[in-house]
């Protein structure tokens, strides 16, 4: 089974990197068309953002057009200018004058660091963020080494990009995720992910080995997760910043440890509006309810309805998590699971 952040309808998402010839780096666009809510949680000790102040909810933006996840540690922050150079072509932005192309294409981003993975000056600009844009389609996503996770390391190990979606109440919530953190996500005395047990109908298509692994002492204190959890309701940018927070709960169980000093974890949260949460509040049972939420009265409340969203962003984000483990090939003297176990 193979889902992605691209089963909510409006969103998608195109890589691109270089690989080889003294590179080991990339970016991911993640598009939204037509507008999504946005809201970020950043936690850890050495974050590497931009536009990230205006998504709180008491400033004036209350919707974006693209997130972009990049390596380069802060010099790729300039990837972001290129994916705001090819919405800006397309008149996609917030409009701030008469004429269709008088717009401000609002790009939230997050940068990991895997500089070391590249020679020094290799990076991304913002060409990179340009191709990842042309490259962007609804469909299958790419996992591994490619975009955002070409140069990613996870403890000991390659990481990469991973991508899941699940289904709630009628609604779709997914994630992806650049598997770049400076904990482990595997149990060395077991070779089992952390997060395994959150696999859903044998996706991850492992047959886990049960037994020691041993690596080279490659890893490095100077990491940094970055993702992006994205569902199709109508969302406020606090509720929606509910979903990133949970989101982030995904990633700490598949990384142990996880937001430490030397990492700048960053989640965003896009909400495309698609469809309405229930409006009534007050205090919930906890009973499911079909039509999104649970029960209250015998209504659905929207507080329930946020709950049972943000409990599915935990589970996909750490789906994503342990997906781009998995699919993550070595590179840059780096071995991947693969190598390993398997």
């Amino acid at each position: 089974m193979s889902t992605a952040i691209t089963d909510v309808p409006g969103v998608l998402v195109g890589h691109y990197q270089r690989l080889g010839a003294g590179w080991a780096t990339g970016t991911t666009a993640v598009l939204v068309p037509d507008g999504a809510t946005g809201a970020v949680d950043q936690r850890g000790g050495a974050p590497g953002t931009r536009e990230t102040n205006l998504l709180e909810p008491e400033n004036l933006v209350q919707r974006v057009n693209a997130v972009c996840l990049s390596g380069g540690s802060a010099y790729g922050l300039a990837a972001a200018d290129g994916v705001t150079r090819w919405l800006g072509e397309r008149d996609l932005g917030f409009p701030v004058g008469a004429q269709p192309y008088e717009v401000v294409p609002i790009v939230p981003s997050a940068v990991l660091f895997d500089l070391p993975r590249s020679d020094w000056g290799n990076r991304p600009d913002a060409d990179f963020g340009y191709a990842a844009c042309e490259a962007a389609a609804a469909g299958p996503v790419a996992m591994g080494t490619v975009g955002a996770g070409t140069g990613a390391v996870v403890g000991s190990l390659k990481g990469g990009i991973g991508t899941a979606s699940e289904r709630v109440h009628g609604f779709t919530v997914g994630a992806l995720a650049a598997v770049n953190a400076s904990g482990e996500a595997v149990d060395f005395a077991t070779g089992r992910p952390f997060a395994a047990d959150h696999e859903v109908a044998g996706e991850f298509g492992v047959s886990w080995p049960d037994r020691p692994g041993s690596v080279p002492p490659v890893r490095t204190d100077l990491n940094t997760t970055i993702g992006v959890v994205a569902v199709d309701a109508e969302l406020s940018k606090a509720e929606a910043r509910r979903l990133a927070v949970a989101a982030q709960d995904g990633l700490a169980r598949a990384v142990r440890p996880a937001h430490t000093m030397f990492d700048g974890d960053t989640v965003f949260a896009l909400a495309t509006g698609a469809t309405a949460l229930p409006e009534a509040t007050g205090h919930r049972r906890r009973t499911p309810f079909s039509g999104g939420g649970v029960e209250h009265s015998g209504v659905a409340t929207r507080a329930g309805a946020l709950d049972a969203l943000c409990s599915a962003a935990a589970r996909v984000f750490a789906r994503a998590m342990v997906h781009g483990l998995l699919s993550a090939t070595s590179a840059a003297g780096v071995p991947a699971y693969h190598d390993v176990w398997l």
